[in-house]
């Protein structure tokens, strides 16, 4: 079985972009594949957090990932914080990449904006704890969408640089891009994808809204000039609608065009608000039990944990041996 690594930010605003992009996919890997899988807490730092919301914010992922169907006993699933290793090897990782190698990397850009000198520098050089993160684990793929491909093409670079330098150490990882449903773009602007980090909610449906902010934030979203209920070159934003209807129904996009022949938006929409509520309702309900037993959360999270730090420190062991800090 191959070794695959996925992980996302703790946040109250999961939303169906990480559904569809990573967590369904990581369900799906957990059956064919060794899957590790955890909530980035140090990610989550290189912007202000406030440490109660954080703090439940680790356990609402955590319940999340486990209603959508990972099974702590297929997946190795752990909170990042409570494996020193990740950050030991980031420092070092950080001792081997570039400045210019980071100041390529487009995310940065487009979070720091006109302000990057203002920013922290961990929102500079996460993408080496990222690289840190996947190959203490010997990850063969890495499952990501499109914009995170330039995170994983730098821990490729970082490990074969490791290995030329010090001596085989890291397996070098390859990205896997899910083809449909990878980058599900924000509702309010349908050419950047959606994110629980957008200026406005109305950007996102998050997994526990409810039916009524579900309606209002569908009706609210942008569609392309004309009435045509069809995806396609040049409709951005009935494509991404469509597609969402498409991947919350298991029908195909072409089946549902079908379907509105003669329609216009309004009865789109309409349906789609309500196919959306109506697949998130048991999803929540699970969620919500989850939640209500903290002390089991935490249990889980412990446990990952434990088998985590056995294994990051097997291939810390070899690092430290390989640039000479091991006496």
């Amino acid at each position: 079985m191959a070794k695959v690594l996925t992980a996302l930010q703790p946040s109250g605003v999961l939303h169906l972009g990480n559904y569809f992009g990573a967590i369904e996919p990581a369900v799906t890997l957990q059956a064919q594949h060794d899957l590790t899988m955890f909530v980035v807490d140090y990610h989550a730092i290189t912007v202000p957090q406030k440490p109660d919301e954080l703090r439940r914010n680790i356990l609402f992922a955590t319940a999340a990932y486990l209603a959508c169907g990972i099974d702590p006993k297929k997946t190795l699933l752990f909170q990042q914080s409570a494996v020193p290793q990740h950050a030991e090897l980031a420092w070092i990782l950080q001792c081997v990449a570039r400045m210019g190698e980071l100041e390529r990397m487009t995310q940065f850009k487009d979070k720091a904006g006109a302000k990057a000198e203002k920013v922290s520098v961990g929102l500079f050089t996460y993408p080496v704890l990222m690289a840190a993160d996947i190959l203490l684990y010997d990850t063969q793929t890495v499952p990501v969408g499109a914009d995170q491909k330039q995170h994983v093409e730098l821990a490729r670079d970082l490990a074969i640089r490791f290995n030329r330098d010090y001596g085989e150490t890291f397996v070098v990882p390859e990205p896997s891009i899910r083809a449909e449903g990878a980058r599900v773009m924000g509702l309010d602007d349908p050419t950047k994808k959606m994110s629980k980090s957008a200026a406005s909610a109305k950007n996102y449906i998050s997994l526990l809204d409810d039916e009524g902010a579900i309606l209002k934030k569908v009706k609210a979203a942008v569609t392309d000039s004309g009435a045509a209920v069809r995806a396609g070159e040049g409709r951005p934003a009935m494509t991404n609608l469509l597609t969402i209807y498409s991947l919350v129904t298991r029908r195909s996009i072409k089946e549902i065009e079908n379907d509105y022949l003669g329609k216009g938006y309004g009865d789109f929409k309409a349906d789609l608000a309500e196919v959306i509520t109506l697949w998130l309702k048991p999803l929540q309900a699970k969620i919500e039990t989850y939640l209500e037993h903290e002390e089991e959360l935490v249990k889980i999270l412990d446990a990952g944990a434990q088998k985590a730090r056995e294994r990051a420190e097997r291939r810390m062991k070899a690092v430290r041996e390989r640039i000479g800090v091991a006496l």
